[in-house]
């Protein structure tokens, strides 16, 4: 994994709600300070219930307005891809 690359794996939090958000609003602090070109979030295929509740996560106006577009894996339905774009002097 690059310095350019960050990698979430939600799977051991599923079920522990306030852990999901500070977790993702964890990993969105280090993409900031290391200026990440690529953000992986691994929610896993099960129910699809993480998956949503990254996504609406990801939906929130203070979040959407960090990234620059994000991608769900075709092949791995469990995984989501949030791509940044970092201004200079942010």
């Amino acid at each position: 994994m690059s310095t350019r690359s960050l990698t979430l794996d939600l799977h051991p939090i599923y079920n522990k709600g306030q852990e999901i958000d500070a977790a993702l609003n964890e990993a969105f602090m280090q993409a900031r300070e290391k200026k990440a070109k690529e953000l992986e979030i691994i929610c896993g295929k099960g129910t699809g219930q993480l998956k949503k509740r990254v996504l609406r996560f990801l939906d929130k106006k203070e979040i959407r307005s960090m990234y620059h577009r994000i991608d769900k894996d075709k092949d791995n339905s469990g995984r989501i891809f949030v791509y940044f774009r970092w201004k200079r002097g942010i």
